[in-house]
This record gives structure tokens, sequence and C-alpha cells, in this order.
């Protein structure tokens, strides 16, 4: 079965694999996700089994023929794992030859060295996003948790005064900047352009990172107030190393890709002439592919011979890096396989229908979906995954920007309230030492404060652009 687009889904609507009404669709879409919830939850099921049974199950549950909604379910798969699947693998490459090579550790030191005192917190918010643009969430943790309760030791620090806006710049990246998988994903399905969305995500991220780090954790310091463990400082990369790369070229390869895909975004909005010659190299440079693989290669020198790899280490820590992903991508498959089969069982076009009678700003409509899902499965990947999904066709008449804002509504939206069922919270627990009470109070108000403050910004951005 061929995959619909959202152009198709809103200006001519193809027949859907199911003839039902809104009724039968709408309960339909809540057993399913209720399926996925449980089966997450409950039984404790991988989130790829749960969405690829929770995708058959709202097949079925909309009267959809089992063959039709396989076939729905592995057309979005395939589609979701090609179009972003290379980019997730390029971008655990790169992350990885980042914290091997010491790199990680040489931005670390070189701005701790600069900072203390009241500007700690900054440098450890600027820390965060900068090693968070190219590391998915959890590796980011684990490469800033040593340093994390290494300044709190050894400048007497309040851990959660440090640790609050560590944690803070690594979700905000992970949420809202691409090339993470979440944005990838849902730039993906509601065809946004990706350049625009990470120059709008920077624009959002800014403030929103401030607020929920540096600001939030003077609270936090006071409602929760515990020593740094140390049983939990494992051992860093470059302690290993005689030699690691310098921070200028660290900082240098690891904005490369998002200079280049900037790049490109703002030759679009200068020249706007598709014949072009500047507009085509452009296009070629700056798309996510090309801008991570370079990135990648620069780095094999930059990063890895630098800290005197051979090229049997560098193999050996490429090959290393794929490994970890495979439940990532298996379950971002699986959601655009969700996906698809909420597209195709006609709940997009219903979703769209529907909405013309609302008041609700459809950007407010996708945070608030993503918020539910978020609640319920605890994955910010599945949230944003399976509210793209419903919410695409609302993006068919939207302008380029706000077809961006609508990516990022989404991601905020999948940032809301971690808690128990989120193993982001258990991480973030057992490495700080903390009861479920403290996590609750630092890292789920936290979390929360990041969704409320970044839609509010997405809301504000779509009056004024």
């Amino acid at each position: 079965m061929t995959r619909l687009s959202v152009e198709m889904l809103a200006a001519d609507p193809v027949e859907p694999i199911t003839s039902a009404g809104h009724a039968q669709l709408g309960i339909a879409v809540l057993a399913g996700i209720a399926v996925i919830v449980l089966l997450i939850t409950k039984f404790k099921l991988h989130a790829f089994l749960a969405l690829t049974i929770g995708s058959l199950a709202l097949g079925a549950f909309a009267g959809a023929p089992l063959d039709k909604a396989i076939a729905s379910f592995s057309a979005g798969l395939g589609s979701t794992v090609a179009g972003v699947g290379v980019l997730i693998a390029l971008g655990a490459i790169l992350g990885k030859l980042l914290a091997d090579s010491g790199g990680a550790d040489q931005i670390v030191d070189t701005i701790l060295a600069k900072a203390g005192g009241r500007s700690m917190p900054w440098a450890m918010v600027l820390i965060a996003s900068v090693i968070g643009l190219p590391l998915f969430f959890e590796v980011g943790i684990v490469l800033l948790i040593p340093v994390v309760l290494m300044v709190a030791k050894r400048g007497n620090y309040s851990l959660m005064r440090i640790g609050i806006p560590a944690l803070a710049g690594l979700s905000v990246m992970h949420g809202l900047i691409p090339p993470h998988p979440g944005p990838l994903v849902a730039i993906d399905a509601v065809k946004a352009n990706l350049g625009v969305t990470l120059a709008l995500g920077i624009l959002v991220a800014i403030p929103t990172v401030i607020i929920a780090g540096p600001v939030f954790s003077k609270y936090a310091a006071r409602w929760v107030d515990v020593p740094a463990p140390e049983k939990m400082i494992p051992q860093r990369a470059s302690e290993d190393l005689e030699k690691r790369p310098g921070f200028g070229v660290t900082i240098a390869t690891v904005m490369l890709p998002v200079v280049l895909m900037l790049a490109k975004a703002l030759v679009d909005i200068v020249i706007d002439d598709p014949e072009n010659m500047v507009q085509r190299v452009f296009a070629v440079i700056g798309s996510p592919l090309i801008a991570l693989l370079a990135a990648v290669l620069v780095a094999i020198f930059t990063l890895g011979r630098a800290a005197g790899f051979t090229k049997d280490r560098i193999s050996s820590t490429v090959e290393k890096s794929l490994g970890p992903i495979a439940g990532i991508l298996l379950i971002v498959g699986a959601g655009g396989g969700f996906k698809q089969t909420l597209i195709d069982s006609g709940v997009g076009q219903m979703i769209l229908d529907i909405s013309k009678d609302w008041s609700i700003p459809a950007l407010l409509l996708a945070w608030l979906i993503a918020v539910a899902i978020r609640l319920a499965t605890g994955s910010a990947t599945v949230a944003t995954i399976s509210a793209a999904g419903l919410v695409a066709p609302l993006a068919a008449d939207m302008s380029t920007a706000h077809a961006s804002l609508l990516v990022l509504a989404i991601g905020a939206g999948s940032l809301f309230f971690s808690h128990v069922n989120d193993a982001g919270f258990w991480l973030v627990k057992e490495y700080f030492g903390l009861s479920v009470g403290q996590t609750i109070k630092t890292w789920s108000v936290m979390e929360t404060i990041i969704s409320v403050v970044a839609g509010g910004l997405v809301l504000l951005l779509s009056l004024v652009i």
C-alpha cells in the first residue's frame, strides 16, 4: 500500500483502509493507545512490541481488514526508518567519537575552568546544551553525571544547583532540536522544513533552558538538599588517554552539522529560486544526511586521530556506537508504523474535520495530545511520534514557519511531567541518589516547566510570524 501524504489527506482524501464513522474511529484511537499504554506500563513490554501490537489493535478496532492494517504499519515503519534511521546512526557515531576521544571532557574542563561561584549553574547549562546537540538523552546523562557529581563535591555546591541546569540542557535539546529522533520524526510527519525548525527550535530553547535550568535550580536546591553520592562517580573517558582534542576544534566539530543546516535555511530565505546554483549547493550540504555525514568524517580526524586513535580503534568506536541504537531505531520505526496506521485509518482526516468546529488553536491541540500520550506512556519519543501522526493533516494549510512551530509544540508537549513510567525518571533518581518524592519535586517539575514554557513560547511566536 502506498504511503498517504499529508497533502493528499487534506486536499483530496484517498479512500481510507476503513469506512468507520468518527465515533468508531475515535474509540479505535483511544483503544489503540490504551493497548500501548497497558503493555508498556502493566506488562513491561518493550515499546517496539507494544507499538506494533497497538497499531494492529487500532486497525482491528477501526474495522480494517488485518492485511491492510499490516500493510499500513509496514509502510509507515519502512518510510520512517528510511527517513531518519541513517541520521540517528550518524548522530550516534558522532556522539561516541565525542565521548571516547575525550572531546566531551575537554569541553567540560575548559568551561569549568572559566566558571565559578554564581556562574557555575550557567556553565553547566551551557555544557549540557553543547554536548547534548549530537548525543541521545541517555548517553548525555551518563556522560555528564560524573561531571555534575565532581563539581558539586569539589566546589561544595548543592547537587540540585548543578544537576538541574545540566539535565535541563540535555532535555531541551532532546525534545526540541534536530537531529534528535523525536524532532526528526515529527518534521518528517508534518513535512516541515528542517532548517527553519532548527532555527526556531534554538530560539525557543534558549529562554526555556534558562528558566528551567539556572533559575529553577535555585528553588530545587531549597526543596531537595542532598549531597553528591560518591559511589556513582564513574571513570571518565579521558583518564585512559594520553592526549585529547583541543577545545576549539571539538566545539567546531560538534557545531558543524548545526551550522550547515542553519546556513541552508538562511540561503532559502534570502534566495527564493530553486534553480539558483548557490541555493542548490546549500540544499545539498545543508541536508541533514550530508551535514551529519560531513561532521562524522571530520570528527574521525579532529577527534579520533587527535586523541591518538589508530584506524582500528576508530573502526571499533564506530561499530560500538551502532549497537545501543538498535532499540531506538526499532521504537522510532514502530512509532512511524503506528502513525501511518492512524493516517490510513482516516483518523488524521477525522481530527482535521472535527478541529474545524473547535476554537482551540492547532498548536495548542498538538501540545495537549503530546502531553496526554507522554503522561500515559512515559516516552517522549512515543508521544512525539504518535502526536505527529494524529495532527499531521493540520499542517497541510500552514506556512513553513507554522509547520515548524507545530513540530516544536509536539516536542514541548512530549516532555511534560516525567514520572514513574519514564526510564529517564529512574535514571536521574539512581544517579543522584534521590527518593521517588525528591525526584518528582526536582526532575519531574523541571520537565513540566520546560514543556509549559516552550509550549507558551511556541504559541507566542505563532502570533508574530
